[in-house]
């Protein structure tokens, strides 16, 4: 047995709750991987209303990899939430039209922060938000209610308000090793034949089996 399809909204037999939500997004601009869940009791093939601001004249995306586990309430903020700073009021004349529109900000004005990205194999705790252009490693944990402001490296434990570090979960060479050997873009049936080394923590034993 190689696992549950990736290719099911919900993997879990009664339990609808959880939702690999690769399909069930229909925004080009939302890319997510084999795998990645969101787990949520009201209605957990609506992810996407958890991405905020995303309007597509901006063209940024959220790319969140394979094999991660979104609790319920992770929210991500998009480049759209953005107003202008540079100015004296930050107040969106120009939205409502009316003689307002002459003050439309020029290309640039705006903060734009790229893509957010979410690596794989991802951990993000429940009630999380996600602040534009983050990038989120491989292997990352970002605990319950924290809000994300700045990079998290991989294999790290990130949680508060702003979200700091709190702790490494391997040494950084075992953490650069184990983002080389990227288990979670082996063939479904590799990933199975050596699952429990993959929940295990012997990087050595996972070497050898990556050949």
């Amino acid at each position: 047995m190689n696992g549950p399809s990736p290719n099911i909204k919900h993997p879990m037999a009664g339990f609808p709750q959880v939702c690999f939500i690769k399909n069930t997004v229909v925004n080009p601009n939302i890319v997510i991987g084999d795998y990645t869940y969101y787990d949520d009791p009201e209605d957990s093939e609506n992810f996407e209303r958890n991405v905020l601001y995303h309007y597509p004249f901006i063209g940024d995306r959220l790319v969140i990899g394979k094999f991660c586990a979104l609790a319920r309430g992770v929210k991500f903020i998009m480049n759209g939430a953005n107003h202008k700073i540079s100015g004296i009021s930050t107040y969106p004349f120009q939205i409502f039209g009316n003689g307002w529109e002459k003050v439309m900000p020029q290309s640039g004005d705006l903060p734009y922060k790229g893509d957010t990205v979410v690596g794989n194999d991802v951990w993000i705790g429940y009630d999380c938000l996600i602040m534009p252009g983050v990038k989120i490693g491989n292997g990352a944990i970002v605990s319950s209610r924290s809000v994300v402001v700045s990079d998290v490296p991989p294999y790290t434990i990130a949680g508060g308000n702003p979200a700091k570090p709190i702790k490494e979960r391997f040494p950084p060479e075992i953490a650069a090793e184990l983002e080389a050997i990227a288990w979670w873009d082996w063939p479904i049936e590799k990933i199975s034949q050596h699952l429990s080394v993959i929940v295990a923590a012997d990087v050595e034993v996972l070497r050898t089996c990556a050949g």
